[in-house]
């Protein structure tokens, strides 16, 4: 009885290991059809870059790689994670793109930055990311063809619009090219991830006005400094055991910092636009925005109202207005329109063509993809 009943779950454990190893050989089965696919995949683009080379078409196509990733999430049958689709795809994309040319993205640096991780999440590991010490050299990168694509913040869900990349825009002939929309957050982070040891805490003004409630809350007495960015509040809390910063996670991977606190943004919700710079216009994908800037005569009764009617009358909705000063030109201002739709639709462009007659002078920024309504976190998409 004894040695019957010790044996059993030996035949049974070695039943259990026999099918957990045909459960293994299947999944590496498969594994090798996946690899022999996307190798399949990888040709395939190889030649679409070939062609594209000899038609001089752009190597990212924003409208394309959204197509792609709308079709195998609304394709996909489960168990497999819908959420989990995006990203894997992605960086198969950016993998294969780079068989094309490797693209090279400027961004808001250092590295760290939460334009380092937007443009990360929107071309993937395989582009090369290039660090720019301030949003003009965003531009001024593209302009010059250092970089083919940039990565700028525009506008942020508690602190509203940044006013650097406004103005940067109205000086630039580089077009939209797309946006991404992130949902930012924010973590304490020092050397020690210690809390009594914070003497300062320091980020970018946007860090601090948007984690202000718990700092106010838990670090009252602490004293507050502004940098140039979040990850340079990051680089120097590396140096100094009694400064911690407000950064991203990605800031904490990049300095070799311990997180105090994750997550202390104010809100939520706390979300930041960021719009993709180049020189090449994106095709219309049937769901676009247009940027536009125009100026108007500050002497006219109704000006404004007059440049806003024909978007009404055409039934073409603005998301966005947003003032900025002109320089040199005390109490005069450009006007930055959000529309939706592309500049080669019909009712649009007459909206903006009849808006171009009214204004002062005027600028089309640009039509290109939305970004998915549902904002990407980081990490995921």
């Amino acid at each position: 009885m004894n040695e019957t009943h010790k044996t059993r779950p030996l035949s049974v454990s070695q039943s259990q290991d026999a099918e957990l190893e045909q459960l293994r050989a299947q999944i590496d089965a498969i594994d090798r059809r996946i690899l022999a696919e996307l190798n399949e995949r990888a040709r395939l683009v190889k030649d679409v870059g070939s062609l594209k080379r000899t038609t001089g078409a752009p190597v990212y196509s924003a409208p394309r790689e959204q197509e792609i990733l709308a079709r195998v999430v609304a394709e996909n049958q489960g168990p497999f994670p819908s959420a989990a689709l995006a990203p894997i795809f992605r960086e198969i994309i950016s993998a294969c793109r780079t068989l094309e040319e490797p693209l090279r993205i400027a961004y808001l640096g250092p590295e760290g930055t939460n334009s380092h991780l937007a443009a990360r999440e929107e071309f993937g590991a395989s582009a090369t990311l290039c660090a720019a010490p301030s949003i003009p050299a965003v531009f001024a990168a593209v302009e010059r063809g250092q970089a083919d694509l940039g990565v700028v913040p525009v506008e942020n869900s508690t602190e509203g619009v940044v006013t650097q990349t406004l103005d940067a825009f109205a000086e630039t002939e580089l077009t939209l090219c797309g946006e991404v929309v992130l949902r930012v957050s924010y973590h304490l982070l020092s050397r020690s991830g210690l809390l009594d040891d914070v003497k300062r805490v320091v980020s970018h003004p946007q860090g601090l006005a948007q984690c202000r409630a718990w700092l106010d809350a838990h670090l009252p007495h602490a004293e507050r400094s502004e940098s140039a960015s979040t990850a340079a509040a990051a680089r120097l809390a590396a140096e100094d055991g009694g400064v911690a910063a407000i950064a991203s996670a990605i800031a904490a991977e990049a300095y070799g910092l311990r997180t105090i606190e994750p997550s202390i943004e104010d809100r939520r919700d706390n979300t930041t636009r960021f719009l993709l710079i180049g020189r090449t216009p994106p095709l219309p994908s049937g769901s676009d925005l247009t940027c536009a800037v125009f100026t108007v005569r500050k002497d006219e009764s109704g000006a404004l109202y007059k440049l806003l009617e024909p978007f009404a009358r055409e039934g073409v909705n603005l998301t966005a207005i947003q003032a900025r000063p002109i320089k040199g030109k005390p109490w005069e201002y450009l006007f930055y329109l959000d529309i939706e739709g592309h500049a080669s639709e019909q009712r649009v462009g007459r909206a903006l063509a009849e808006a171009a007659r009214r204004a002062h002078s005027h600028k089309i920024l640009g039509s290109f993809p939305r970004a998915s309504s549902r904002p990407r976190r980081a990490g995921a998409s």
